[in-house]
């Protein structure tokens, strides 16, 4: 009962063709196709872009790019 057989599957194959047409299969086989290579060029892209061209909000890159107003409250509470 837990597993179906090739004809199973066949039967249902062919409900499915004569429901929806081979015509509006193919058109979403061939959507379907664009969208993983959509998702895969974007994976491309997002992985080439990766390094940050500035650092994140809250870090200094170096101590010379730091605002000479910017108070160090770690350093305040300690004295």
């Amino acid at each position: 009962m837990g597993s179906f057989s090739i004809w199973h599957w066949l039967i249902v194959l062919l409900i499915v063709v004569m429901v929806f047409g081979t015509k509006k299969l193919k058109n979403m086989g061939s959507d379907l196709g664009g969208a993983v290579k959509g998702f895969k060029d974007g994976m491309k892209d997002g992985a080439a872009s990766d390094a940050p061209a500035t650092p994140p909000a809250g870090q200094v890159a170096n101590s010379q790019a730091a605002d000479k107003t910017t108070i160090d409250v770690e350093a305040k509470q300690k004295s």
